[in-house]
């Protein structure tokens, strides 16, 4: 949100058709050391790698730290010993071949001494160079020594006063403030509790106003004015109530579980925190898993939470579609919740998604409307919805409501004169004269998209839905998702118990106008996430091919899914191929976990074949106790060949797929926007 968008809060309320009531600022769950938040170290790392207070790991150093303690320290102990004896006898050895060749008794004092002690120094070195490296006395160094030395080094010597002096100002939130003119703002800041939302989005502010400097007075002063509360969200939200993943806000990332430390994993992710963002969250992430395990709780309802905190400090706008009862965080979370089916619900849905094309208008409500065994006749439907859509909104400036347009597609003559005098009235008959003929010939035939249309929008035309859908301005505050370059938080409660179809249809709908508003918003600065809970009915081949269109639109969509069998077999690969990031729960089935084993492919891994063979070495001794040795015991004396070579393995074979993952964990991959991909990991998402 740039300083000229956010500067009042009048200003930003007009920027929105609708602007939502307020939430209270709840409580504060724990203090927030701000200055220790800020200053924390976040080092680069792969995508996936939750980088606060993140510490790279060695490889070299990560192999070794898997020898155990005790037989460190005793290969160690064993080693010196060795050494030490080594080095003894070394230096015996050597001065005895020096007097040998008489350098000791010939030459003065000064250099026999000099030379007995290049001969201990020369002896030590080999000896450590020898067993130290055998004995891994650097590692036991790492390990043990360095750590307890560091300890004693940091109590005994105090900071100088340039030191201190530098870690203050490295502590210090509001530095950039003070060193670019803006003090005063600074010290309001000081005084006040300012939380990782505040900052952010007050940095953010100040970035833009580091854009130009006439803007520079206007932001001390509301800074001044309001505080940590400065530049705040169209709802004065600046919390969300009940918070409980960890972010990192000044990165933009949710810290979702650990990468577990197997070998499947790479060592630069073993053991770390794993965390999405919008980097990766840009090129659309797609979840299988079946009921109840954890797709919602530990993925899709943390990422809501990290997109609605990031609209309210202003980097991103989040769109959360899901049943009633999904848990997808409180309503207070959102500031447009709509729910239709439900009379309290305060907002209704604009079904056109207010495109200002009535034709990219119609073509994408003809895809919603109909069902996955109807998609064939989806040009024909699309052509039949543009001849109804196109002249009512030239003849009344809006689009039809469902019960207007159903009655037109089902060819009512009253509602086909009505539009007929409307656009006499409007001058346009002569435009859209061949689409009423046209309409007109098809109205009673067999194969008229006209009357299966009227029929699918019988389900929306339904008394639980009065005024969800209203274009005449009657109804209830429509939501357009053409209001994607504001930082709104929306959630859609979809009906799916008790009118599930519609539900379906809502659902294509929804997702697919997303994709388009994205695709083609003018301002990307702020990220753009949809998270739908149950994608089974929301994807076709149009969606599936704007998904690869997001990446480079600062948008991103998280689809979950129970099952693949769910979407129609032709759209299965191209989906995967169209999202960069995908994520297979437990107990998926082994027919989808093929397609993840297929899309992660292979990699070689080592492989250690043992093959044994009857012993017929020696002569005729040692035959002779063999055959003794099988007449007593019964076995046959063999040998044992040890063949090491590499070969390509599966990452993830199907069967490891639906059945070896532990539960609360996922394997997930990753692709960021740049194109740095991910192998997949074994994530443990339960802490």
């Amino acid at each position: 949100m740039g300083l000229d968008g956010a500067r009042s809060h009048d200003e930003r309320t007009t920027a929105t058709p609708r602007t939502p009531m307020p939430h209270p600022r709840p409580p504060a769950r724990v203090p927030f050391d701000l200055a220790a938040w800020a200053s924390a170290p976040r080092p680069e790392a792969d995508p996936g790698v939750f980088r606060q207070d993140h510490r790279q790991l060695d490889p070299e150093r990560a192999e070794a730290a898997k020898v155990p303690t005790w037989p460190l320290l005793l290969r160690a102990g064993l080693n010196a010993v060795v050494g030490w004896l080594a080095y003894v006898y070394g230096v015996e050895v050597a001065k005895y071949g020096t007097t040998l060749i008489g350098v000791l008794p010939t030459r003065s004092a000064f250099v026999a001494v000099s030379v007995v002690l290049t001969l201990n120094v020369l002896v030590a070195g080999i000896v450590i160079k020898v067993f130290g490296r055998m004995g891994r006395w650097p590692e036991v160094w790492r390990r043990y020594a360095l750590p307890l030395l560091s300890r004693t080094v940091t109590e005994e010597v105090p900071d100088t006063e340039e030191e201190q002096s530098e870690a203050a100002r490295q502590r210090d939130p509001w530095a950039v403030l003070r060193q670019g003119g803006a003090g005063v703002a600074a010290g309001r800041l000081d005084g006040e509790a300012v939380g990782d939302v505040d900052y952010v989005r007050i940095r953010r502010a100040w970035e833009s106003a580091q854009a130009d400097p006439a803007f520079l007075p206007a932001f001390v002063e509301q800074v001044s004015l309001r505080g940590a509360a400065a530049f705040a969200h169209p709802s004065e939200a600046r919390e969300l109530p009940g918070r409980t993943e960890r972010h990192d806000l000044l990165l933009g990332q949710v810290r979702l579980g650990t990468a577990q430390d197997v070998p499947k994993n790479p060592l630069t992710h073993r053991s770390a925190g794993f965390a999405l963002d919008p980097v990766v969250l840009g090129t659309s992430l797609l979840a299988v898993g079946p009921a109840g395990t954890g797709k919602t709780a530990r993925l899709a309802r943390p990422v809501a939470e990290a997109l609605c905190l990031q609209a309210l400090a202003g980097t991103a706008c989040a769109v959360v579609i899901g049943a009633a009862d999904a848990d997808l965080g409180p309503d207070a979370w959102y500031d447009v919740v709509i729910a239709p089916g439900d009379p309290a619900s305060r907002y209704g849905l604009d079904l056109y998604g207010a495109a200002q094309d009535p034709d990219e208008a119609a073509a994408r409500l003809a895809e919603a409307l109909l069902p996955d065994e109807l998609t064939a006749r989806a040009e024909t439907a699309r052509t039949a919805l543009q001849q109804m859509v196109g002249p009512f909104h030239a003849a009344f400036g809006r689009y039809p409501g469902v019960r207007e347009l159903r009655a037109l597609l089902a060819g009512e003559p009253e509602s086909l004169e009505a539009l007929v005098k409307g656009l006499r009235a409007a001058e346009r008959l002569g435009s859209f004269e061949r689409d009423l003929e046209h309409r007109e010939h098809q109205r009673g035939r067999a194969d008229d998209p006209g009357a299966l249309l009227a029929d699918r929008l019988a389900l929306l035309d339904r008394p639980a839905f009065e005024g969800a859908f209203a274009t005449d301005g009657t109804g209830r505050p429509p939501f357009a998702m053409r209001v994607l370059d504001h930082p709104l938080r929306v959630r859609v409660k979809l009906p799916e118990r008790s009118h599930p179809e519609a539900a379906r249809m809502l659902s294509r709908l929804l997702v697919g106008q997303f994709v388009q508003a994205a695709g083609s918003r003018g301002d990307r600065s702020l990220f753009a996430g949809l998270v739908v809970d149950d994608a089974s009915a929301a994807l076709d081949a149009g969606i599936v091919r704007g998904l690869q269109r997001l990446r480079g639109a600062n948008a991103g969509v998280v689809l979950l899914l129970r099952t693949l069998v769910d979407l129609p077999e032709a759209l299965r690969a191209p989906l995967f191929g169209a999202v960069g990031c995908r994520a297979a729960f437990p107990g998926i089935a082994p027919w989808d976990g093929k397609l993840f084993s297929e899309a992660w492919g292979t990699h070689l891994v080592r492989e250690t074949a043992v093959t044994l063979a009857p012993d017929t070495s020696g002569g005729i001794v040692r035959r002779a106790g063999r055959l003794g040795r099988k007449a007593l015991s019964g076995t046959t004396a063999q040998t044992e060949s040890v063949t090491t070579r590499e070969v390509e393995r599966l990452r993830w074979s199907p069967s490891d797929l639906a059945h070896a993952l532990p539960a609360g964990h996922a394997v997930v991959s990753l692709t960021a926007v740049s194109g740095e991909q991910v192998p997949p990991l074994l994530v443990d998402l339960r802490g």
